[in-house]
């Protein structure tokens, strides 16, 4: 998909976004694809709090994910993650929630997410994932000989399992304000948004985001 067209910057631009629902808001998608910082974005453009769910289990089990992975494995986080989620979402009005790139991988998890919040996939190929992840060294998942072959298993297994979960997709080859301002217009057209705002938000200071910068910052699995 090509990029839209840049909006021209306005007065109100940063004014945020009212909702006309009080559903969060959640963000679904492959390691690296920008759940978290087009998570970041997203909550500003719309003035509401962004949770990050890798951050609330680092919380609960006082140490990165990475650590408590290797040495516990990945059931015993996909039990804490699912406890975590429910927690989260338990009487969650207007908010912004970044996931886990496996959070779909349980059926309950998939059902909670699409039950509760309005469900954005941000949908990246493996050989985008690739460009952004190939020096990253803290995903569990990744730390094999092949980092593109396992992307590509993931996605395979992973790819309808976001499509079932989510309510709209976002194909995410496209810089962090691109991608922002499609969720906007998306979300816009479903109703979730007050449609009258939508126009000066898209117009906010478009920023050129490195491959870096567009990669989650937290280490999802």
């Amino acid at each position: 998909m090509r990029e839209p067209p840049a909006f021209k910057s306005s007065p109100m631009a940063a004014a945020p976004v009212a909702q006309t629902s009080t559903k969060p808001i959640s963000l679904i998608g492959m390691p690296g694809g920008g759940k978290s910082t087009v998570g970041r974005h997203l909550a500003r453009a719309l003035g509401v709090p962004v949770i990050d769910s890798d951050a609330k289990i680092e919380e609960r089990i006082g140490e990165p994910i990475r650590s408590f992975f290797d040495r516990e494995g990945e059931a015993s986080f996909r039990d804490i993650e699912s406890e975590v989620l429910a927690e989260i979402l338990e009487g969650l009005g207007e908010a912004l929630l970044a996931t886990g790139g496996g959070i779909v991988l349980r059926e309950t998890n998939r059902e909670l997410l699409n039950a509760r919040t309005t469900v954005l996939y941000l949908r990246s190929t493996p050989e985008e994932l690739f460009r952004r992840l190939r020096h990253d060294t803290q995903r569990p998942l990744l730390q094999v000989r092949d980092p593109l072959a396992k992307l590509r298993e993931l996605h395979a297994q992973r790819d309808p399992l976001y499509r079932r979960t989510a309510h709209y997709v976002l194909e995410a080859g496209r810089s962090v304000h691109g991608l922002v301002n499609m969720a906007l217009m998306q979300l816009e057209l479903a109703g979730v948004i007050d449609p009258e705002r939508v126009a000066a938000t898209v117009g906010a200071e478009p920023h050129v985001h490195s491959a870096h910068e567009f990669s989650d910052s937290s280490h999802r699995s």
